[in-house]
C-alpha cells in the first residue's frame, strides 16, 4: 500500500521496492542494520514535501538518506517506513563569488562543489575524508568536519542559510539574519530528526595565496601529540593538524604509497594565508617539531606532491578495511591538551580487551578516531571491540569532551548519551524534538536514548558561584509561584519591561570562571560587561574573535548582537524556567552529540532559558582581526514564527521567562 501511495505522488521510476534495492538502503558504514518498506528518490523540495506530508497523515516514520556514508547507522531504518534518498537533488543553483556564496541541492557530492569551485578561485571548508562521494545534505545533518575545521570550523560554520522540509511536510526557510532564535543552526547536526534540508546555501572562501604542507616522523605517537600543543601555544592555526601511529602509517602505504616516514608517529602539517606568511610559519612549526625529536621532515608547497600526502590521510579507513573484514571507526573529542591522556587510556583499554586500534587524530582539535579492525562473523571479538569503544568514549566525556565530533550518535551511540548529558538535558532535547515533531516519524530510533531517566553523566561537574546559586534560588522561588519573569543583564539592548513582571538582573554574575590557555577557551558569567572581559583576556594576552559588543556577554549572546556569535561560542550553562540547570557544548571545537542547543539560544532574548554563563573561543592577543566583516548591529524586532513558538513551549510551556518576546504555540 505505501508503495501504490508513493507512485501515485511521484513518478514510478522515483519509488523502489525490489528486495536488492531494500538491503541496499538498509545499511550504511557503521554495524547497525534497518531495512525500509520502500524507498522514493524525489527529484526536487516539491516531490520531498508531497513524501513526507503523505507520512505525515499516515504515521509513517521516513528516513533521509545522502550517499550512506554515515558511520553511526543514522541513515538507517530500524522502524521501517519510507527511504527518502536524496542522489537525485544534486544541482548546484548558482554559485556568487562576490558576496561569496554556493546556492546548492543536499544531494551534491562535497568533493563535486570542490571541483567546481576551483577555477573560480575559491574553496568550500568543510572536507570530511568522505568528500569524493559524501553529499551535502549528509555533511549538514552530522555537521560533518575533517581536517580543515582546525582553523575553518565545522559544517555549522559554513552555512548561511537553509529549507527544510519539516516533519509535517511543510517547506520552511532559515537564515543566519533571522532575528529570533537560531532555529537553523539546530538543524545542522541533527541527523534529519527535526527536518530534511532540501536545499542550502553555503559559504565559500577565495583559494589562500599559499599552502605548505609539512610531513613530520615522531619516535611515539605521545611525542606526536604533545607537538600538537606546543605548536597551537605558539599562536600558530594550521590550516590542517593529524596525527596517525604506526600502525595507520602502515596500512596507508601499503594501500596508497603515499610516501609517508616508517616510524611510530607522524604528524601531517598544512598552512595556508598570504604569500610568505605559511613558509615563515613552516619554518616555526620544523623548530618545533625538532624539540619535540621529530625526524625525517618533509616540507611540499607544489600541490601534487602535497596531494599525494593528503590522499594517503583520507585512504586511512579504506587501507585498514584490507587487515579485516570490518573496521569498528570511533569517535570521540578531548579538549587539546588532554590527548596524551587520551593515547595513555587507550592503550590500556586496548591492552584489558585484547585488540589493536590504529590511532588517527584531528589532532588540532582534539577528535581522535580509533579505528579498530575485526571481524563481525567472530561474536567474540566483536563484543570485545564494542565494549573498547565504549570504554574511549566514556573516557573521553571523562577527560572534559565529548562522545563525538564528527560522525553524529545515530543508532550506534544512543547509550553513550547517557554518559554525556543528565536526565534534565536529555528530556530537554526530546521535548525540542517533540515540539517540531510530534508524531516522532522523522529519522526514528537515532540520537535519544529510550529511557534519559538512566543518565548517569561521567564529565567533571562545574559548581556555581555563590551568586549564580543565588539567582538560580530566586528564579526556582518565583517559579514555583508561576510568577512570570523579566530576565536582564545591563539594560542596554532593552530598557522597558512589560508591567507584572519581576525582575531578574543577571549583572552579578560577573566572573571569568576560566581562561584555558592550552585549549584556547573561556569561561565567564552571563552578567560580566564586554568591556571588562575584553580587558581581562587583553591582560591574559589574548582576544575575542569579535567586534567591541557592549553590555554583557549574556545580553551579547540572548540578542545574537552579530551574526559571528555563532562561530565564537562553544558552550552555554542554563537555568530552565522549572528551575533545572542544563549544560550543552563544551571546550572543544567539534561537538556533534545532540542537539545544538548553544546556537540556538543565540537570539532568543532570555525566552527561552537564563544564560548562567559560557565558552567561548580565544586566540592570541596579536593574531585578533582588526576588522570584522559585520560589526555589531542594535538588535531588531521580530515576531517569533511557528517553530520559535513550538521550541519555545519545549523550553518554557507556562511563558515564564520574558514572555513578551516569544509566545508558546
Amino acid at each position: 500500500m505505501t508503495a501504490s501511495a508513493l507512485r501515485r505522488l511521484l513518478s514510478p521510476d522515483s519509488v523502489l521496492t525490489s528486495s536488492a534495492d531494500l538491503a541496499a538502503y538498509g545499511y550504511d558504514g557503521a554495524l547497525e542494520r534497518g531495512r525500509p518498506e520502500a524507498v522514493a528518490l524525489p527529484r526536487d523540495a516539491e516531490e520531498v514535501s508531497r513524501i513526507v506530508s503523505y507520512c505525515a497523515r499516515e504515521g509513517i516514520p521516513f528516513v533521509p538518506r545522502g550517499a550512506g556514508t554515515n558511520l553511526s547507522g543514522g541513515a538507517i531504518a530500524p522502524r521501517g517506513g519510507i527511504g527518502i534518498g536524496l542522489a537525485r537533488m544534486r544541482r548546484l543553483l548558482a554559485v556568487d563569488t562576490a558576496r561569496p556564496f554556493a546556492l546548492a541541492e543536499p544531494g551534491l557530492v562535497n568533493g563535486v562543489l570542490q571541483a567546481r569551485l576551483r577555477p573560480l578561485g575559491f574553496f568550500y571548508a568543510p572536507d570530511p575524508a568522505s568528500l569524493k562521494v559524501s553529499t551535502l545534505g549528509g555533511n549538514i545533518a552530522e555537521n560533518a568536519g575533517g581536517p580543515r575545521c582546525l582553523k575553518y570550523g565545522t559544517t555549522t560554520n559554513h552555512v548561511l542559510a537553509l529549507q527544510a522540509c519539516m516533519p509535517d511536510g511543510a517547506l520552511a526557510s532559515f537564515s543566519l539574519d533571522d532575528p529570533g532564535p537560531e532555529i537553523m543552526s539546530l538543524l545542522v547536526g541533527a541527523e534529519g530528526t527535526l527536518g530534511l534540508v532540501t536545499r542550502v546555501r553555503l559559504k565559500i572562501l577565495p583559494e589562500p595565496k599559499e599552502i605548505v604542507t609539512l610531513l613530520a616522523g615522531f619516535p611515539s605517537i605521545e611525542a606526536a601529540v604533545e607537538c600538537v600543543s606546543a605548536i597551537v601555544s605558539r599562536g600558530i592555526v594550521p590550516r590542517a593538524l593529524e596525527a596517525m601511529d604506526k600502525t595507520t602509517i602502515e596500512s596507508v602505504e601499503a594501500y596508497a604509497k603515499a610516501g609517508y616516514p616508517r616510524t611510530e608517529a607522524a604528524l601531517l602539517i598544512e598552512l595556508d594565508g598570504e604569500e610568505g606568511a605559511p613558509r615563515r610559519d613552516a619554518q616555526r612549526v620544523e623548530e618545533l617539531c625538532r624539540e619535540c625529536r621529530a625526524s625525517e621532515l618533509r616540507v611540499e608547497a607544489l600541490a601534487p606532491l602535497r596531494e599525494k600526502l593528503w590522499e594517503g590521510r583520507r585512504a586511512a579507513y579504506a587501507a585498514l578495511a584490507r587487515i579485516a573484514p570490518n573496521v569498528l571507526v570511533e569517535d570521540g573529542v578531548v579538549p587539546r591538551d588532554k590527548l596524551p591522556e587520551i593515547v595513555r587510556r587507550i592503550r590500556l583499554i586496548a591492552r584489558d580487551h585484547d585488540i589493536r586500534p590504529a590511532l588517527l587524530f584531528h589532532a588540532g582539535d582534539g577528535n581522535i578516531h580509533p579505528n579498530i579492525p575485526f571481524d563481525e562473523r567472530d561474536a567474540g571479538q566483536t563484543a570485545r571491540v564494542k565494549a573498547a569503544g565504549h570504554e574511549i568514549l566514556k573516557a573521553c566525556v571523562e577527560l572534559g569532551g565529548c562522545i563525538s565530533g564528527e560522525h553524529g550518535i545515530g543508532t550506534d551511540k544512543r547509550e553513550a548519551m547517557l554518559w554525556q548529558f543528565s536526565t534534565a538535558e536529555l528530556l530537554l532535547m526530546g521535548r525540542i524534538r517533540q515540539a517540531l515533531d510530534p508524531l516522532g516519524i522523522a529519522n526514528p530510533g537515532k540520537i535519544l536514548p529510550d529511557r534519559p531517566e538512566r543518565a548517569s553523566p561521567l564529565r567533571p561537574a562545574r559548581p556555581l558561584s555563590p551568586e549564580a546559586r543565588h539567582l538560580v534560588d530566586a528564579v526556582r522561588a518565583l517559579a514555583e509561584r508561576k510568577t512570570p519573569i523579566a530576565v536582564r543583564g545591563s539594560g542596554s539592548r532593552f530598557a522597558a519591561v512589560p508591567e507584572g513582571l519581576r525582575e531578574m538582573r543577571t549583572t552579578s554574575l560577573v566572573s571569568v570562571i576560566e581562561i584555558d590557555r592550552g585549549n584556547y577557551t573561556v569561561r565567564a558569567e552571563s552578567g560580566i560587561a564586554m568591556a571588562l572581559l575584553d580587558r581581562e583576556l587583553a591582560s591574559s594576552g589574548f582576544a575575542l574573535g569579535l567586534p567591541p559588543l557592549g553590555g554583557t556577554l549574556g545580553g551579547a549572546l540572548a540578542s545574537k548582537a552579530c551574526p559571528s556569535l555563532r562561530d565564537e561560542l562553544l558552550g552555554l550553562r542554563l537555568l530552565l524556567s522549572n528551575g533545572d540547570i542544563v549544560e550543552f557544548g563544551s571546550k572543544t571545537m567539534k561537538n556533534v552529540a545532540g542537539y545544538d542547543v548553544w546556537r540556538l539560544l543565540l537570539g532568543s532574548w532570555g525566552a527561552y532559558a537564563v544564560i548562567l554563563d559560557a565558552t567561548l573561543k580565544l586566540r592570541p592577543k596579536a593574531s585578533a582581526p582588526a576588522a570584522f566583516p559585520k560589526a555589531a548591529t542594535p538588535p531588531r524586532p521580530f515576531a517569533a514564527n511557528h517553530w520559535a513558538r513550538r521550541l519555545k513551549a519545549a523550553f518554557d510551556p507556562g511563558n515564564l521567562l520574558n514572555p513578551w518576546f516569544i509566545e508558546p504555540l
